[in-house]
């Protein structure tokens, strides 16, 4: 599939920041609550199905396959006017509420450590993951509800000629909780370290398969990957990072290692303050985190300075300040995380993704402001930092 000029240079411009070197501009895109779009549209007066990534011609997307464990179609349990509660593929009972952004979890299925143990993952290179529409949970149930998610495949094929497109998957944290929940996760850490590092064992082996299933489903149509992975919360880790060392870090290098491979650079989403592991994610060879969530204290500009051009950076404008803040607020912010791309290895996006308090006109006026003062060289007047490099 041929690629316009335009999304060559989007894809030039990416991987020379990943690379830690200097493109024209510094790349931005973001995540989006479906709420936020229809804000979006409503205030700039476009059409229902207006497309933000295009409207303003966004560096890059992400696309997501069928992950779950089990492969089958959302089993409806109730259903009213205002909300549905489905069972998933990963056998996680969810209730949606469609006027709130995310989902409840009632139960899952695996609720015991012995259940785990004993549970068979549906083939990880089964075809409907990539070829078919299909009910999922990760496509499916979150901010916004879907039924019959299309094919994923196609979904790449759509934004290939002119976007940059990452693949994603979840590695074993992020795989296990939708499957028994975070109480049971951090319980069976304590109760049973061993018998549930095994059933870790089994499920990042899952997660690597898929990865590589995706990649060669795509036919090489990828540009990256990205692995979703919560491991911590506002205030540090959800567990000990020696647990994960020992059996969730082997999961992401594995995967960082085949991605590599292949050529295609990874970008790592795990929310809140990973502080205690970040160490680990630059050894296993990680290309960029995100979101670096301010809300959690962390700053791309203290992050650069601490470990320099070894990762790169991707997000940390407060979302907070995005909805709130003046128009010089507005710029202060901007202005002052545009410092972390000096030498490249920055990309400018949200610190987890936009919400819908975020107007139309702030979004905008932030996305103009990085792309006026992110042209390289950086001219950040009174914003820049003279010891950040």
């Amino acid at each position: 599939m041929e690629r316009t000029a335009n999304c060559r240079a989007k894809l030039e411009r990416m991987n020379k920041a990943l690379r830690h070197q200097e493109p024209d501009r510094v790349p931005v895109s973001d995540f989006f609550w479906g709420s936020f779009l229809t804000r979006w549209r409503a205030e700039l007066g476009l059409a229902p199905d207006a497309d933000i990534y295009r409207y303003y011609d966004l560096d890059w997307q992400v696309t997501i396959p069928n992950m779950d464990p089990k492969i089958r179609a959302f089993e409806t349990l109730a259903t009213t006017e205002s909300e549905v509660v489905v069972r998933t593929g990963f056998g996680a009972v969810i209730r949606k509420r469609f006027d709130l952004p995310m989902p409840a979890f009632l139960g899952f299925d695996t609720d015991t450590i012995e259940k785990l143990e004993a549970f068979e993952f549906d083939d990880p290179w089964d075809e409907r993951r990539f070829f078919r529409a299909g009910d999922n949970q990760i496509a499916g149930v979150g901010d916004g509800f879907e039924r019959n998610s299309p094919p994923w495949v196609e979904t790449v094929r759509k934004i290939h000629s002119d976007f940059p497109v990452y693949g994603s998957v979840c590695e074993g944290h992020e795989m296990l909780w939708r499957m028994v929940g975070s109480q049971n996760v951090m319980l069976w850490i304590a109760e049973h370290p061993e018998r549930l590092g095994r059933c870790v064992e089994r499920t990042c082996a899952f997660a690597l398969e898929l990865a590589k299933a995706q990649v060669q489903a795509a036919g090489g149509l990828l540009d990256g990957m990205v692995i979703w992975g919560d491991v911590a919360y506002r205030k540090g880790m959800l567990f000990s990072p020696t647990y994960w060392r020992r059996y969730f870090k082997p999961g992401v290098q594995a995967i960082v290692d085949y991605c590599h491979q292949r050529g295609l650079p990874v970008i790592y989403h795990g929310c809140g303050n990973v502080s205690r592991i970040f160490e680990d994610f630059i050894e296993v060879g990680v290309d960029a985190y995100n979101p670096l969530e301010a809300k959690s204290g962390l700053h791309v500009v203290e992050l650069r300075r601490r470990y320099g051009h070894r990762i790169a950076f991707c997000g940390n404008m407060d979302v907070v300040v995005w909805a709130n803040g003046t128009r010089e607020e507005l710029r202060a912010a901007a202005l002052t995380k545009l410092n972390a791309g000096k030498g490249g290895g920055y990309i400018f996006q949200s610190d987890h993704s936009v919400p819908n308090n975020v107007s139309a006109g702030n979004y905008e006026y932030v996305l103009n402001l990085v792309r006026k003062h992110g042209v390289y060289p950086l001219q950040l007047g009174e914003f820049d930092l003279p010891d950040v490099n």
